[in-house]
């Protein structure tokens, strides 16, 4: 080798980066991709209560799809409110009948509801007897017989259930025995860019029917299907509900 080729040669190590950072490296990109995902893209949640059962079992996780129909400014960070947080970057489409969605309180935007679409703007909302009308048309539903189910605090109920049909999509509903406070309700007209929200646990439901409409700029997501649930209730060998595992959210 001559003298010119041997200035050639970097010292030993120069030009390279060592093992640990170029790991660092790569943890930080992966958590940041991760970060944005979770802000903007997709984000993991899960059910603490039984007002949408039997569509969503309690403990069941799910994933929502928050770019379904906006893009917005996160609301928090790593749980600290972020200014200008919710605020709509970009909007594509609305949330429509029949859909599931996750949106934040009206009244504590820290709380996120999950809950099924019943009303877009301008729909007139009723309940006669129990059963839904929308715009003066009555959905159909048909009998499909009796159902036990434990709440959040394990204790069981029994209910009807029944496959309610709103002319594009069927989903099932419960309705308890006996009287309940909203079996009359309205007619209440939904006011612009608001939703009128349902549980489809009808009479076990805290919903719009008791406080209010949501304003289409609270909604986070629509969700999508089930990836892990978990029944805290029963034994310890069958906490694992691997059957809802992949589970759609219709």
């Amino acid at each position: 080798m001559t003298s010119d080729q041997k200035s050639q040669v970097p010292p030993s190590g120069v030009g390279r980066k060592s093992v640990l950072r170029e790991y660092l490296e790569a943890i930080g990109i992966a958590l940041a991709v991760a970060l944005l995902l979770r802000f903007f893209v997709v984000e993991a949640f899960k059910i603490p209560s039984g007002s949408m059962v039997e569509t969503l079992a309690i403990g069941d996780f799910i994933f929502v799809n928050k770019m379904a129909y906006r893009a917005e400014v996160p609301y928090t960070a790593l749980s600290v409110r972020v200014p200008f947080g919710g605020t709509t970057i970009k909007e594509w489409s609305k949330p429509e009948r029949g859909e599931v969605i996750v949106f934040r309180f009206p009244t504590d935007q820290k709380v996120d509801y999950i809950k099924r679409v019943v009303g877009v703007p301008g729909d007139l909302i009723e309940i006669r007897d129990n059963q839904l009308l929308v715009n003066g048309k009555t959905y159909t539903r048909s009998y499909q017989g009796k159902v036990s189910y434990q709440d959040q605090h394990c204790r069981f109920h029994s209910a009807s259930r029944y496959l309610e049909d709103d002319g594009q999509v069927k989903y099932p509903v419960l309705l308890s025995e006996g009287s309940n406070p909203f079996e009359d309700f309205g007619p209440v007209r939904v006011k612009d860019d608001h939703l009128f929200m349902m549980g489809d646990n009808r009479d076990n439901s805290s919903d719009s029917r008791a406080w209010g409409q949501v304003p289409i700029e609270l909604v986070k997501g629509r969700a999508m299907f089930v990836w892990l649930s978990l029944d805290r209730c029963a034994a310890l060998s069958g906490r694992v509900r691997t059957e809802r595992f992949g589970q759609a959210v219709r």
